[in-house]
Parts: structure tokens; sequence; C-alpha cells
């Protein structure tokens, strides 16, 4: 039976296969879509040949009078081995559809938060970098609207009145993007091609619409072990809150804090067993690390350093604190999509996915 399927593959779909590199790989993904840990799953050729994406390549009889493909003494030349040109126009995912794959499209709304928060907590400097990506996996689509907040406004000199409006100081566009309805309507259309591609970028400078999602309250103190030796250790008292809606949770919240040179050792007191902190003496900072931040809770954590000959100067070598962390189904901008509706009217069913999610890009606070 392996003898059929095989030769059915390189006698009767093809013509004169030469088994070199190539074909042998063929060869094996006949094998292993024919048997599984040795046990035949199917022998129908209808079927495998369905998983059996390589071309094959079939060789050409040799003649002196076509010298073309042929280098110094008789070697194929790298022209013989480019693949056709029509390689390069086809469809990224066609195989994804062929295969029985869904109709999906998403439509990812994500944000880069930067902030600066000084000792007393008040807000020094904010940055947010946006982006609307969409990932087409649709076979055909000649055109998708997507409807953003009617009261979103680009710039200042936009603002009416004392709504409640959502500003961004500028946003770039992609070129395939027409801006025909964008000013009046606030929708974009665009004809996604199968993939990926970003179709709005934006910026909010030097104000947060909303608060910040976390605030620190650090208490740093210095304690001796042993006087008479010398061995002393630094209080590092952290209390974390979390000002985001009930409903929402912060994810791989990561807080690093920079202690003395020389801190040999740690011991820590969590205020949650999930909760996870070591001492990394080649950063010379300690890391604590929380899986799950629910909004409006409040973590704290007690960490003593051993910093042998500490000196009162050694305490200013702790901080500024930075933190990392993900930021699901929120946006601080509050850019939001209203619809999203393809034309024509997809056949059969086809989903459509609206991601939203903010990532720390630099957040720090002074201690």
């Amino acid at each position: 039976m392996v003898v059929n399927v095989l030769s059915f593959y390189f006698y009767c779909h093809t013509k004169q296969i030469s088994l070199k590199s190539t074909q042998l790989y063929v060869f094996y993904l006949c094998v292993s879509d024919h048997q599984d840990f040795g046990y035949i799953q199917t022998t129908s050729t209808d079927i495998l040949k369905n998983f059996i994406q390589t071309e094959a390549v079939s060789s050409k009889p040799f003649s002196l009078f076509d010298l073309s493909n042929v280098g110094l003494f008789g070697a194929e030349t790298q022209q013989s081995k480019v693949a056709p040109s029509v390689a390069a126009s086809r469809p990224i995912m066609s195989s994804r559809g062929e295969q029985g794959g869904k109709n999906e499209i998403f439509v990812d709304v994500i944000e880069r938060l930067s902030v600066v928060i000084g000792s007393k907590g008040v807000l020094m400097k904010a940055d947010i970098q946006g982006e609307i990506r969409i990932k087409c996996f649709l076979p055909t689509c000649s055109e998708m609207r997507i409807g953003l907040n009617e009261e979103l406004s680009i710039g200042k000199s936009q603002l009416k009145g004392y709504s409640s409006a959502v500003r961004v100081d500028e946003c770039r566009f992609h070129q395939a993007v027409k801006l025909d309805e964008f000013d009046t309507f606030r929708i974009l259309k665009v004809c996604p091609s199968q993939g990926e591609q970003t179709v709005m970028q934006y910026q909010l400078c030097d104000e947060l619409p909303c608060a910040p999602p976390f605030q620190l309250f650090p208490s740093v103190e210095k304690d001796y072990v042993n006087r008479s030796v010398n061995l002393s250790m630094v209080l590092i008292f952290l209390k974390l809150r979390c000002d985001l809606p009930p409903k929402s949770t912060a994810l791989n919240v990561s807080i690093t804090v920079p202690v003395p040179k020389g801190s040999t050792s740690m011991s820590q007191e969590l205020s949650s067993p999930d909760q996870t902190a070591e001492l990394q003496p080649k950063n010379k900072a300690l890391l604590w690390e929380i899986p799950r931040f629910p909004g409006g809770a409040q973590l704290s954590a007690l960490f003593k350093v051993d910093v042998p000959g500490l000196s009162s100067a050694s305490l200013l070598e702790v901080g500024p604190v930075s933190m990392s962390f993900e930021l699901p189904k929120q946006t601080c901008t509050g850019l939001q999509i209203r619809f999203l509706r393809l034309s024509p009217t997809q056949t059969g069913l086809s989903q459509r996915w609206v991601r939203y999610v903010t990532h720390s890009d630099s957040y720090t606070i002074r201690i």
C-alpha cells in the first residue's frame, strides 16, 4: 500500500521526478501523513494530497544544445534553483482557508504607557503611544469600515465645550486607508490583505486622561543586625495599590527596586503566596513579581537586604522603582472601536474580534 501511494505521487501526479533533497522531503511528508507511530492512518490519495504543500520539481531531459542552466563541469547554476515569480504573489495564508480554517479578522488596539511619578505621588510625565493593528484571515474582503469614537479629537484645537472627549495629539495612517469619512464620522476604510498591517498610529503627550494604574507608597530605613561587627541591613517596605476598575485585572506585574552595591542576601515577607521575590546581585536590584493584580486591591511587601558596611549615603542608592505590566481590555486614552463592518457581506460564518491591551513601556516611581 505504501508503494501504491508513493507511485501515485511520483509517477501519476507529476512527470519524470528527480529524487533530490526536495523530493526526499516530499517522501518524508508522504510517509509521516500515511502512518502514525507505525500504524497506517489512511491510504486514500485524495486525502493525502491535501497535506503535501511542496510543489514537485520536474527534471528536464539533458540536451547538449541547451546549456543555459549548466555551469562549470555540468553543475547546475543558481538560476535553475530560483523559485518561479508566482510564489511571491501567492497569499501568505492560502493554506489556512484550503484546510478548512475559520474566516476570522482581528482588530487590536495596542497602547504603550510611559509614566514618571514623583516621590510625593505627583504625576510628572506621561506619554502614550498607540496603534490599531488588523490581522485578516478572510479569503476575500473588498473593504472594511472601522468606526472609532465619534467624540475623538486630534489636537487641542478640536476640543469643543466641556464634554469628556477622547483626545490624541497626533495620528498617522497607513497609505491604504481611505479618510473621506474620517473627519465627519471618524470612520476608517481599508481594503485588508491576508496577513497583518497597522492602519493607524497615534500619540498623546504630557497628559493622562485617567488616573495612573498603580500608586506606590515606599519606606526605606536602616537597621543594625550587629553593631559590633558593623553588620547592617536596609528595610524596604512597599505598599502597592492598583487603581484600575474593580472588574479589571493587571497581569505579569513586575517591580524592580535598585539596592546598594555590596548587598549579599535578602529575606522577604509577602502579603500573598502567589507572589515571588529575589535578589539580583549582578543587577544590584531586587525583583518583586505579581502574576495577577485585581483592580482596587492593595498588596504589600517587606524586604530585609543585608549590606555590610552600610552608610547613610548608601541609602540614596535605593530607587527609583521601575514597573512593567500588562492591562488587558484597557486603553488609557479611551479609544474604542464602535463597529467593524465588512463589504461585501461574507458568505458563511466569519468571526470578528476586537481586542484592547495596554503595555508598560516605562513606568518609573521615584522614592
